[in-house]
């Protein structure tokens, strides 16, 4: 039996689960897409960055988990009113796009969203 270091244990801990990290590149995905189409930026401007953190963030304490559902199905809603316009502003621009510039994860967060109905 392998014994691992009481800091690689406590960090493992903290780690988000495989759903929310997939969820969290899915966001990462959309907001750059949104900021190189829509506002003609080659990296993110200021305001997509802060963003893309506060949705890191809102994801890392979801209290789903590996249960989590696609953002458009869950019960909860984690975003301020404001931020949570903006999201979906980037969501509904960039979600049909999803599949021109990453189509596997676009497929893949289809296929989640049909299976957690």
């Amino acid at each position: 039996m392998l014994i691992m270091p009481k800091f690689v244990e406590k960090n493992r801990l903290n780690m988000p689960s495989t759903r929310i990290r997939q969820e969290q590149e899915i966001v990462a995905q959309m907001v750059r897409i949104y900021c190189r189409q829509k506002e003609k930026h080659t990296d993110l401007c200021p305001d997509c960055k802060e963003l893309l953190q506060y949705a890191h963030a809102r994801l890392s304490h979801c209290p789903f988990g590996e249960k989590k559902t696609t953002c458009r199905l869950c019960p909860v809603h984690c975003y301020k009113p404001d931020r949570r316009k903006k999201i979906q502003e980037v969501m509904r621009f960039a979600g049909p796009r999803m599949i021109l510039y990453h189509p596997a994860a676009a497929i893949r967060h289809l296929l989640q969203e049909f299976f957690h109905k």
